[in-house]
């Protein structure tokens, strides 16, 4: 039997319980779901005496900060923004609230009972005041999904999977990956975390890392067609690449031989615009381009996506040479592999891959040490500006759900209407889900981190930051520009010498220029991933 259809039978069975015990047809009547599971005069909150208390409060200190960016929001953009009838600025009705927005009302709801435990089912219908004031009847129901599925979360992080179980086997119910982007997200979210129930109750065994995180949108290791399809529509990629070749072209300026080593080559898109700009010197004429793309053994793509930058090369008659370096795994580089001329001027690209090496700290080290006795001149680092590595499980998740609300909304508005290629994204973008929320261990490979536990972990190699031009920033926005559907929404933002990519203001991913101090000074960073 496949996973489909295993999946597919335990709905149905899920399904089949619930619906003799109880009356699913007004589960989301009115303003509050689960209204038959009413709440007794006599009932007093429950309070758990296992809790663990520094725990909960980490994960309501995180809800909090989420759910008080929120509180103007809402009254400021969505209900009075126009003159106070609740309307946009083209008359219609209110608003529709993103996903991420949700999440947030959802985090402050949460919040207005970390005081008090009731049991399970009359915390979820208990009446939240004000807190759902000014919401849709679909917008309550995404909250009150959301809110399920943070419950059972909470249960999971005490390893109590039969309460947990059962809150999620209500929210599985609602959920769909073919629904709104909120019930999308639960969806994807829940089965990550049915997998984690699973284990926690011994029904699966753990398994190896997976190869699609070798291929997989997640960990940015692909050069498929779907990675090259939404660099036309999601302007994040767009906007750190340009960004970072733009670095790249002011830092090589004076140079006539350039050597880039590309540790995540992808369809090599973004060296066209480099070769361009490079033959069309009139000072300094380039008398050879090499890159360098690192790969994995058995990668046929790298090959392919060589002969199209050597084709473009020609084109612009720029001198190019293109060689690939596969390994088996990334502690398999050596300086060996890389043939780097003395009058080189070196270039290292590092598009989302470093944090792919984060559950083997011995090969992101290795690669570190490398590239330091390398000595390039320029190191540009693109990362997804998030924290998904944190050791407590539930704030994790918290995190992760969060950024990938965010990312949804980002797809819902981008794709509106390439609805195939938005669902095969996000088929893809659920591995990484999963792995965050049912994975631990090295079996947990999707491990972000945010710029500041970078930047630490660079001083250890006694790497500076270079930062950003004006003309930088000036390409990075041109991008944007680029995207009639994102351009009111992307945004750029300084942080120090680096530049966060964000969607409202969220951040999501992150560009920054560093090079090597060839200063013999000890320098140790203080960081933790």
């Amino acid at each position: 039997m496949s996973e489909n259809q295993e999946q597919q039978q335990r709905r149905a069975a899920t399904k089949s319980a619930f619906s003799d015990e109880f009356s699913f047809s007004s589960v989301f009547s009115g303003n509050m779901a689960f209204q038959e599971f009413s709440r007794p005069e006599n009932m007093k909150p429950i309070k758990d005496c296992n809790m663990q208390s520094s725990c909960r409060l980490s994960s309501l200190e995180l809800l909090t900060n989420y759910g008080n960016g929120f509180k103007k929001l809402r009254f400021s953009k969505y209900v009075g923004s126009d003159g106070g009838d609740g309307t946009d600025e083209r008359g219609g009705s209110q608003k529709k609230l993103s996903a991420e927005e949700i999440m947030r009302v959802t985090g402050a709801r949460y919040i207005q009972l970390s005081d008090m435990r009731y049991d399970d089912f009359s915390m979820i219908m208990h009446p939240f005041g004000h807190a759902l004031s000014g919401l849709s009847d679909d917008e309550t129901k995404d909250v009150e999904l959301v809110h399920l599925l943070l419950t059972a979360t909470e249960k999971v992080g005490y390893e109590q999977f039969e309460r947990a179980s059962r809150l999620l086997s209500r929210c599985e119910w609602i959920a769909s990956e073919r629904a709104s982007p909120v019930q999308r997200i639960v969806y994807y979210f829940a089965e990550g975390l049915r997998e984690r129930i699973d284990k926690g109750m011994g029904r699966i065994i753990a398994k190896e890392p997976e190869m699609i995180f070798k291929t997989g949108i997640e960990n940015g290791l692909n050069t498929n067609l779907i990675s090259v399809r939404i660099h036309e529509y999601v302007p994040f990629f767009q906007v750190t690449q340009f960004m970072g070749i733009q670095a790249i072209i002011e830092n090589v300026a004076s140079a006539s031989k350039i050597h880039i080593i590309d540790l995540e080559l992808r369809s090599g898109v973004q060296w066209t615009g480099l070769m361009q700009a490079l033959a069309e010197r009139e000072i300094h004429h380039v008398e050879i381009l090499k890159i360098t793309a690192v790969g994995f053994v058995g990668n046929e793509k790298i090959a392919e996506t060589g002969k199209r930058l050597e084709s473009v090369a020609a084109s612009f008659k720029l001198p190019f040479s293109f060689i690939a370096v596969y390994v088996e795994d990334m502690e398999d580089i050596k300086e060996e592999l890389f043939k780097i001329g003395n009058d080189e001027s070196l270039v290292v690209f590092c598009p989302l891959v470093l944090r792919t090496m984060i559950s083997i700290p011995t090969c992101l080290e290795n690669l570190m040490r490398v590239m330091k006795n390398l000595n390039p001149t320029i190191v540009i680092v693109i990362e997804i500006e998030a924290n998904h590595n944190s050791p407590s499980f539930v704030n994790r998740f918290i995190e992760a759900l969060f950024f990938y609300s965010t990312f949804f909304d980002c797809l819902d508005t981008c794709l509106e209407h390439e609805g195939e290629l938005r669902a095969e994204v996000e088929s893809v973008l659920c591995n990484g889900i999963r792995n965050i929320v049912a994975t631990e261990g090295k079996e947990r490979v999707v491990r972000s981190v945010k710029l500041e536990v970078w930047s630490a972990f660079f001083a250890r190699f006694r790497m500076t930051e270079l930062g950003f031009s004006e003309s930088s920033l000036y390409q990075g926005s041109l991008v944007i520009k680029q995207f009639p559907s994102a351009a009111s929404y992307c945004t750029l933002d300084k942080c120090g010498k680096s530049v966060i990519v964000g969607w409202k203001g969220t951040p999501v991913q992150s560009v920054s220029a560093w090079k090597f101090s060839r200063d013999r000074g000890r320098v140790f960073g203080n960081y933790r991933f």
